[in-house]
């Protein structure tokens, strides 16, 4: 039943033009509808070095409308009523699908050429989180570690466990051959040439995507999925599988980050944006900006991250040239960025 259910996704994201969005703005019964409409919904796929220049139309226009099917996909289930995890869940499976992505199908590629999968989701409402790493032969990583949330008495599974877990829930094994792209192998190829093996040798886009959705009951969830770092060795895993690092959420905020994974986890970062809004009383916006540009930029680290609030306020920080990202707002407006210049 999911693959019909994408396909409508799809096709009703990749109708929802900027026009659209731009007579939301202007119409003043759309903005009335904040009171009674109090859902929104963030996304993003990845930040590093993008620039214009690097980037021909085609790809671009591509990012924007993969971008779009997956936060007007999320934004379906939040206006039906569905929750805030239906929502973030609904929005990553398109990346997971999508060849773009650092994520499910197109993942980047460790030493030997495979695909080793992490996500992580998490609810706000009772603090529930359920995470997976590791993994080589399950298409939807976030669906499975909503499993491992709802139906294990854990949070994270890992490697051989974790699709051990996937068999007795149902789950459909791939070939990892199925993650694997001509993109992907000949960046793994170009890098190992250069006989590069450290952790330095870190791509300079990290496509993880992510999502952050409060719902009609004031519930917020996050949820990240990543392929990880190309040319990762000895089992490595990043920050995107570790909830309060990659991925948080709690009754005021929720966020999703992307970026290099060994800081993102001697940062903290999720958790601690969330943590100054709670206990500092500052906004999600000045919290964001002084983790992301602020504390990451001091210990050298490149990424960014996506959030909201109780209230529905978007935050978009991030420290690099570019981002994939997208949202829909209480107002329901639409919106895409790429690059750093474009404003939120």
């Amino acid at each position: 039943m999911r693959a019909p259910l994408l396909i409508f996704w799809l096709s009703l994201g990749l109708s929802h033009t900027f026009e659209t969005s731009a007579d939301t703005a202007a119409d003043p019964a759309a903005r009335n509808n904040l009171v009674n409409n109090p859902v929104a919904i963030v996304i993003h796929g990845g930040a590093g070095t993008i620039r214009r220049e690097k980037l021909n139309p085609e790809t671009e226009a591509a990012y924007r409308s993969s971008l779009t099917a997956a936060v007007t996909a999320g934004h379906e289930v939040l206006e039906a009523g569905g929750s805030s995890r239906e929502a973030v869940i609904a929005a990553i499976l398109v990346m997971e699908d999508s060849e773009l992505f650092n994520a499910g199908h197109g993942a980047v590629l460790n030493h030997e050429g495979d695909a080793e999968l992490d996500a992580s989701i998490m609810v706000g409402g009772d603090l529930s989180a359920g995470a997976v790493a590791g993994v080589r032969h399950i298409r939807n990583p976030i669906l499975l570690a909503d499993r491992v949330m709802t139906h294990s008495r854990h949070v994270m599974l890992i490697g051989s466990g974790a699709e051990e877990f996937a068999m007795e829930q149902g789950f459909e094994k791939v070939s990892n051959d199925y993650f694997k792209t001509e993109r992907r192998l000949e960046q793994l190829q170009r890098l190992q040439q250069r006989d590069q093996v450290s952790l330095s040798e870190a791509d300079d886009k990290f496509g993880t995507v992510g999502a952050v959705a409060l719902d009609q009951q004031g519930v917020i969830a996050a949820g990240t999925s990543t392929g990880g770092m190309t040319n990762k060795r000895y089992g490595r895993v990043g920050d995107s599988p570790i909830i309060a690092a990659g991925t948080y959420a709690d009754n005021n905020c929720g966020v999703s980050a992307t970026g290099h994974g060994e800081y993102f986890i001697r940062a903290a970062v999720a958790h601690d944006i969330c943590a100054r809004v709670r206990y500092q009383g500052v906004s999600l916006a000045e919290a964001g900006e002084a983790v992301i540009n602020g504390k990451l930029v001091e210990m050298g680290a490149d990424g960014g991250v996506v959030g909201l609030d109780a209230a529905g306020n978007i935050v978009m920080p991030f420290n690099t040239t570019g981002m994939y990202r997208a949202s829909i707002d209480r107002a329901g407006i639409l919106m895409t960025g790429v690059f750093a210049e474009e404003g939120e």
